[in-house]
């Protein structure tokens, strides 16, 4: 097969840094599953002594703070998930504990959105999740804090609001894998390296977004994002 000429541009995916003109490029899309006690205990899955594991997203499944997502097609439970972003500036293998950290460029709030009924259903056929999970416009972030600007948050309440309601509220210290431990472990089954985002798992409260309603979610320390929802897919 021939290839038409000139080929097609494909944009690289990015973010903007906070105080800087500067962008993010993104290479992967990590995210941990399972990292918060009350939410394995609200979804009635799993061991509270199981570790965390991973999956990933599309890097172009990124929404920037402020944006629009069109309610998906092929579900009818699209629920949210409010999530403290790792953004890596090094990488490496099997990088231990005490190295973990100077990996980091710096940290966002970002949104693990999620076709609730899709997920179940691969999970209960013991299928892949990405149905699920990575699909279009699921993984929306807000601009990235460089680790010069905030350190390493450690502590902090995590919310979002839908239309102004509360719908989740917890505390990054209650993750049970934290930052070091996330990407050590990461970096034992995978090459890490700059341009990786890491989503480090969502507290319990999560539940269904529906048209026209506005997630607003904050990670204390770090930042905001805000996402509304369109009407359903064409």
């Amino acid at each position: 097969m021939t290839l038409p000429l000139p080929l097609p541009v494909v944009p690289q995916p990015s973010l903007p840094i906070a105080g800087s003109a500067d962008r993010f490029p993104i290479r992967r899309i990590y995210c941990v599953g399972r990292n918060y006690v009350d939410h394995i205990r609200e979804m009635k899955e799993g061991d509270e002594r199981d570790p965390p594991f991973f999956f990933q997203k599309p890097s172009d499944a990124i929404v920037e703070d402020g944006g629009v997502v069109a309610y998906p097609a092929d579900t009818e439970d699209f629920q949210f998930e409010i999530e403290l972003v790792v953004a890596l500036g090094a990488g490496g293998r099997d990088l231990t504990k005490a190295q973990a950290l100077d990996a980091v460029f710096g940290y966002a709030v970002g949104l693990d959105l999620t076709r609730r009924d899709q997920q179940r259903d691969m999970r209960a056929k013991m299928l892949p999740w990405e149905r699920g999970k990575a699909f279009d416009a699921s993984a929306p972030c807000g601009a990235i804090v460089p680790v010069s600007a905030i350190g390493h948050p450690a502590k902090g309440s995590i919310t979002l609001d839908v239309d102004g309601a509360p719908r989740q509220s917890g505390d990054i210290a209650h993750m049970i894998w934290n930052v070091p431990e996330i990407i050590a472990n990461l970096s034992a089954s995978y090459a890490l390296a700059p341009g990786d985002l890491i989503m480090t798992g969502t507290p319990a409260g999560v539940g269904p977004v529906r048209p026209g309603e506005t997630m607003h979610g904050r990670v204390e320390g770090v930042g905001t994002i805000t996402i509304t929802v369109a009407p359903c897919e064409a």
